[in-house]
């Protein structure tokens, strides 16, 4: 009689749990399923795209950050790059401030000593901070504006083009409250002016991203050993040329008075 009422218990409580888990196991799960797609929304990776426009020595260099679709309040936060900029390539500071002046790029060098005129093999890495701005044509997306210049390089024996590589720069983000796509990409902080015309320091969130292309390299044409006496040749010819004619045209047409 014992082992009856046992295994009628038994029977009970089997059925008891069974039914539990229809009633709440399929509830759970869809729970657990909405949880870890609002993680995955909230956490959508972050893009960067760097082009480099124009020909020539001169070119522009265009920054475009896109944030996955779903992230709200982006105007509550703001957009700092960090670009390093190799030896062969410069900025001009000059320009960076007229370009202020006009209201069409945020940037301000950070390194010291910096020498426009040097040639590649005796200048060093430098760096810019560009503020990014969104994109009146994409509103998950910023961007960021930057001229840089070739530099002179050393004369080839035999190709007549060399190569500089321009490295992926450093995401900054700085929001005035909290912000989820923070907890899901930031993983260090770096003290960095909180505007452009600000002498207040923020600490700012820098930010994993994924980097639509791996580097950006750029050919540079440069001169063959093998014209330098030519090249010397001929620019002597011209110079003293150029300084007969002026001195021919100064006694022939000018007035001097004793």
């Amino acid at each position: 009689m014992a082992a009856w009422v046992a295994a009628v218990r038994a029977v009970a409580w089997l059925l008891l749990g069974a039914a539990t888990w229809l009633t709440r196991g399929p509830a759970a799960a869809f729970t657990a399923a909405s949880s870890d797609a609002g993680i995955r929304a909230t956490c959508s990776e972050i893009t960067l795209r760097q082009e480099v426009l124009k020909d020539g020595f001169h070119r522009d260099l265009l920054i475009k950050v896109k944030f996955g679709e779903g992230i709200e309040d982006l105007q509550r936060c703001r957009l700092l790059i960090k670009q390093y900029i190799p030896t062969g390539l410069f900025v001009d500071p000059y320009e960076l401030a007229s370009l202020r002046e006009r209201n069409i790029t945020e940037a301000m060098m950070v390194s010291e000593n910096f020498d426009i005129e040097a040639p590649n093999y005796l200048s060093k890495e430098s760096e810019v901070l560009i503020y990014a701005r969104q994109d009146s044509q994409c509103i998950d997306c910023f961007q960021a504006f930057l001229p840089v210049h070739y530099r002179y390089h050393r004369p080839h024996s035999k190709d007549g083009e060399t190569f500089t590589v321009v490295s992926n720069p450093d995401l900054l983000m700085y929001c005035d409250q909290e912000f989820p796509i923070l907890k899901c990409w930031a993983h260090s902080e770096v003290a960095a002016p909180c505007a452009l015309e600000n002498e207040d320091i923020c600490h700012w969130n820098k930010m994993k991203y994924k980097s639509v292309y791996k580097n950006v390299t750029l050919q540079v044409p440069v001169g063959l050993t093998i014209h330098t006496s030519l090249v010397c040749y001929v620019t002597l010819l011209i110079t003293i040329l150029c300084s007969t004619l002026i001195l021919v045209t100064v006694f022939k047409y000018g007035h001097f008075s004793l």
